[in-house]
């Protein structure tokens, strides 16, 4: 019995150990990435200021004669061969986590299944002999290889909703947010929950991406809600921004930033979620030339707003 319970305890500590410096090896090279990208931001924005400084400067003519005499070794060369740079690093840093991230899955899926098998076996074959401590404990360890699989299946989906192609067309918004809300609605399991959506949304945007983009926003306004005074949840369009707002738990506007990073739970255990589903909507919006932002204050709900860049919004 001794012998069952110390294997068990060795195998939850050690499963949980590995899966906080996975944690922290990922996010590690997820700052690198976002790192490589702010500078790379900066710098475009430095060129354009310099281009806009010779062109405002005096006449065409003496701009275009600045340019030709300008050597490669003036401050335009050096911002574009910057930017050459960090694009260059910013490929590498993407390959490099999408290598890691697939790495992860076949180097772990073994191992986490045999882990959760023996667990099984034994919680079955040795019942009758296990104490409630022993049983206690091999709950424990199966819990921890689900969360370890649930970890690796969305660092995956991250990855694999990088590299997917972009198709973008003319998207019916308002019947994809009443598709993924009715499903929302359903897995809720007879919650009241009070809708309101904008009609007649439309976008220029990858249907099957902006429909992921929605099931992560609206799946944490119905999650966050679940309250006994019922939940309100509202999609629509401000300006040139969707949004989808909620009368959830909120959170701290200083932790706003901090939200769309991998694996950051503003809550801890108390809700479900490995922390992945804002990252993914970043690198959607991300991908449609937009940004994402959210709003709140704690205890008041929450308003995420998303713009999509290229050709905006489209008017109903």
């Amino acid at each position: 019995m001794s012998i069952i319970i110390i294997f068990s305890t060795v195998l939850l500590l050690a499963l949980s150990g590995f899966t906080l410096r996975l944690r922290h090896k990922y996010m590690r090279r997820e700052r690198e990435l976002e790192t490589a990208r702010a500078a790379l931001e900066r710098a475009h924005e430095i060129l354009r200021g310099r281009v806009e400084e010779l062109e405002g400067g005096g006449a065409v003519a003496s701009v275009r004669a600045t340019v030709r005499q300008a050597s490669p070794a003036t401050d335009i060369e050096k911002l574009r061969q910057r930017v050459e740079e960090l694009a260059t690093r910013l490929s590498q840093a993407n390959e490099e986590l999408e290598t890691f991230s697939y790495s992860v899955s076949h180097d772990l899926r073994a191992p986490l299944r045999s882990i959760d098998g023996f667990s099984r076996e034994l919680l079955i074959g040795y019942a009758e002999t296990l104490d409630d401590k022993g049983k206690h404990y091999l709950t424990r360890v199966r819990e921890a290889t689900r969360r370890m699989s649930e970890l690796i299946d969305d660092m995956l989906n991250l990855s694999r909703l990088s590299r997917k192609a972009m198709r973008r067309t003319s998207v019916d918004l308002t019947a994809i947010i009443e598709a993924v809300a009715a499903e929302a609605e359903e897995r809720a399991e007879g919650r009241r929950i009070e809708w309101t959506i904008e009609p007649e949304l439309r976008a220029y945007a990858d249907p099957q991406l902006i429909k992921i983009v929605f099931e992560n926003l609206i799946g944490n306004a119905v999650k966050f809600t679940a309250s006994p005074s019922g939940a309100r949840i509202e999609i629509g369009r401000e300006g040139d921004a969707l949004f989808v707002r909620d009368n959830g738990v909120g959170f701290d506007p200083l932790f706003a930033q901090k939200l769309f990073a991998p694996f950051q739970r503003l809550h801890g255990n108390e809700f479900e979620g490995t922390g992945i589903g804002l990252a993914i909507v970043q690198r959607l919006i991300h991908r449609h030339d937009g940004r994402v932002w959210a709003e709140s204050a704690p205890g008041r709900g929450a308003t995420f707003r998303f713009t999509l860049g290229g050709a905006e919004q489209e008017s109903p």
